[in-house]
This record gives C-alpha cells, sequence and structure tokens, in this order.
C-alpha cells in the first residue's frame, strides 16, 4: 500500500492552519472520510482535531492500529469515547476553541447536535469552503498519483474494443470491464462531494440509454439496473450503428480521473457524428484558453456559443430540460471537486488545479456522443493526464 508522506501532510495542515488564523478560528474538527485522508493520510473511523496554532491530534474510534500505521501524524491516540473527545484534547494540552470549525455542508445534523452537547458554549462555524479551497490545488506528489491513475485506466481503455459484441447487454460489457479494473487495482467505490450523487465506476450507455436523464448531476445518467441507483448501465442490447459511450473514472491510491470514449459498430448516422467532430473541436477551443487567470465562466460560454452556433445548443451538455449547467469539474480524492467551469461562476484557474473537461452532445432516441479528458494547470497552460486516444473508435 502507497502512504502519504509525512512532508505532504504538514503542508496541507500548514495551509489550513494558516486559514483558520485568517478567519479568527480556533481550530478545525475533521470528520469526512476524504478530507480525514486527505489531512491525516488514513479513512479509518477517527476525528482529526487541527488546532490554528500547533499540532493537530487524530483520536481513532476504529481502527487505532491501522490508523498508527497509515497516518504520518505524531500524535494518534485510542479514543475511548465520542463524549471524551473534549477531554482527551485538553489531555493532549489542546486548548479548548473558543470557535470551531466543522465541514458543515457534509457532516450529519445528528453529529452537529451531538457536538452542540460536548462543546458547550463553543461557536461553530463552516470550514467546508476553506477546506475545498486548499485541495482544488493539487502538489506535485498529488499530480503524480493522478498520472498513474490516468495511465492504468488508459491500459483498460485499450482493451475495451475486444469485448464489445452486438446483442450483449450494457451490463454485461459494463460488468467485464469493471473486473478488469479490479483486477488491475482500481478502488471501486467512487466518492462525491454532492450530497446522493455517487455513480458506480460511471456511465456506460448504448444508443437511447444514452439520452435517459437521470438525478445525476451530469449530461448524462441512463437507466441504471433499478429505479433504486436509477444511473449507469442497463439491460438494454448493444446494436450496430449507434455510438457506445464510456465514462469511467480511474481511480488508484484515491485518486480520480475522468474520460469518456465514444465506440460505436459499424459507422455512426451524420449527425452524430458531426456532433462528436464538434465536440473534439470545443475541447480544442477550451484546452487553448485554459491558462493560469482564466475564467471558467468564460470558457463555459465559449463552449455554448461554439454549440450554438453548429446548430446544436438544445442537444448540448443534455437535452432541455435536462442538461447539465457546466463544462468541467475538479477532480482528486471526490470525482466533483472545484473548479466547477460554469455561467456566472467566477471560478479564475490556478496552477495546480485539475479539471474535468466534457462538452457532450445528446439526442433523444439515438444516444449521446462526446469527448472527456482530464487537464492539471500549470504556468505554461493545459497539461492533459488522460491519455487514451480521442478518436472514435470504430468497430468493424
Amino acid at each position: 500500500m502507497l502512504y502519504t508522506p509525512q512532508k505532504e501532510l504538514f503542508n496541507r495542515i500548514t495551509k489550513l492552519q494558516t486559514l483558520l488564523r485568517e478567519k479568527d478560528i480556533d481550530g478545525a474538527l475533521i470528520v469526512k472520510s476524504a478530507n480525514l485522508f486527505y489531512f491525516s493520510g488514513t479513512a479509518q473511523n477517527a476525528y482529526l482535531f487541527v488546532p490554528a496554532e500547533g499540532a493537530p491530534v487524530l483520536l481513532v474510534k476504529k481502527s487505532f492500529s491501522r490508523a498508527k500505521k497509515e497516518s504520518a501524524l505524531e500524535n494518534i491516540m485510542q479514543l475511548v469515547s465520542l463524549k471524551k473527545i473534549p477531554a482527551q484534547l485538553a489531555e493532549l494540552g489542546c486548548k479548548s476553541p473558543a470557535t470551531l470549525g466543522l465541514e458543515m455542508d457534509s457532516l450529519p445534523a445528528s453529529t452537529y447536535l451531538f457536538f452542540q452537547q460536548i462543546f458547550p458554549g463553543v461557536r461553530f462555524t463552516n470550514v467546508s469552503g476553506l477546506i475545498r479551497e486548499i485541495r482544488q490545488i493539487k502538489s506535485e506528489y498529488e499530480i503524480n498519483l493522478l498520472r498513474t491513475s490516468a495511465s492504468n485506466m488508459d491500459k483498460i481503455y485499450r482493451q475495451i474494443p475486444g469485448l464489445i459484441k452486438e446483442g450483449m447487454a450494457e451490463i454485461e460489457l459494463a460488468a467485464q470491464i469493471e473486473g478488469m479494473a479490479r483486477t488491475a487495482g482500481h478502488m471501486g467505490y467512487i466518492s462525491m462531494h454532492a450530497f446522493n450523487q455517487s455513480p458506480y465506476f460511471g456511465h456506460l450507455l448504448s444508443g437511447e440509454s444514452g439520452a435517459v436523464p437521470s438525478a445525476f448531476d451530469g449530461p448524462t445518467g441512463g437507466p441504471g439496473l433499478t429505479p433504486a441507483h436509477p444511473q449507469g448501465a442497463g439491460w438494454k442490447k448493444i446494436k450496430a450503428g449507434e455510438p457506445i459511450s464510456i465514462d469511467y473514472v480511474g481511480l488508484w491510491d484515491g485518486y480520480i480521473t475522468d474520460q469518456t470514449r465514444i465506440f460505436s459498430i459499424g459507422p455512426l448516422p451524420e449527425k452524430l457524428q458531426k456532433a462528436f467532430d464538434l465536440a473534439l473541436e470545443i475541447q480544442a477551443a477550451v484546452v487553448e484558453q485554459m491558462k493560469p487567470g482564466a475564467n471558467g465562466s468564460d470558457l463555459h460560454e465559449l463552449s455554448l456559443a461554439m454549440a450554438a452556433k453548429a446548430g446544436f445548443a438544445e442537444n448540448y451538455m443534455g437535452y432541455a430540460p435536462d442538461q447539465a449547467r457546466f463544462l468541467g469539474h475538479g477532480v482528486g480524492l471526490e470525482l466533483d471537486e472545484l473548479p466547477v467551469l460554469a455561467k456566472g461562476l467566477d471560478a479564475r484557474l490556478q496552477p495546480g488545479m485539475v479539471i474535468a473537461i466534457e462538452p457532450k452532445f445528446v439526442f433523444p432516441g439515438k444516444g449521446v456522443v462526446g469527448i472527456e479528458n482530464t487537464f492539471a494547470i500549470t504556468e505554461q497552460g493545459a497539461e492533459r493526464i488522460t491519455v487514451t486516444p480521442d478518436e472514435l473508435v470504430r468497430i468493424d
């Protein structure tokens, strides 16, 4: 297993402590697994207290032995009882906070109410925005993990053409691809910041399935196998002459890359081929502008204008009224990190941001075509992280 280096954890915690001091927050108590892993190197059942000044403390409910092995932090203690969190922090010399930061956009209400009971008189404030602000800028260590994730997923994608057979069910193809990925070390579980959104591996959709909307906040959804999880591959049989869209996440050592490729048995209808070519043109035009200081809102508007000029405005990023209102999204430990490239959102690109760009076109009864790749913002512009060729793969 790969463990996060102590220096990497120190740099992340230092950034958080700087922001805590700027906001006059005495400390933060981190519970959410993605944030816990980011700052401590472990996702065991634990509570991480980061004071504005001084060393952080990791209180572990279960498993203490694994947390000690996985985390490079120095102050790791077995949590005796949730009620004793304040007392155990005091034993370690941590000053009782007057203002305590919590992850209020994801913390269960019952946990928040419990914290009110065990920290009487303490004022709580939301630090989720501060944490997301830090996490959107990736270190070179993180970007290398993302490169590895993308490289591993490329090896899977290159085997897909040999698996596709006319008449097979979407879910059958999905199972074969996912099995290969898991055998190669893919984590499987996709973490999302948004509530009730997480897909399984991604979306594998053929023909009209690609135009089936869902609750998922993206350009595609798909019927899924059941209303209990209404997205992704279903029982539809794959046919010749229709797009097969495979939007899968690479996920090794916790880090997510996102890509979409289009396959078909035989040629696509002319209109869909034209839309696919336009998606590549939009990607190229946007990537050319993806430099530090560029505004994500402007990039989204550029893509909207190109889609409208070609006569595909109503198909872009979904079909009305189910169109997604963005062009791209940050990726990292979660699929939906900052920044979000969307009209009206002032998101200035900065070196270290890692963003998935996904121009797609949806046609009711026909399917979805488009492209998605993951890019890292550098001082010079956009470095492409995903390496699988963009071309539509035709199987004859």
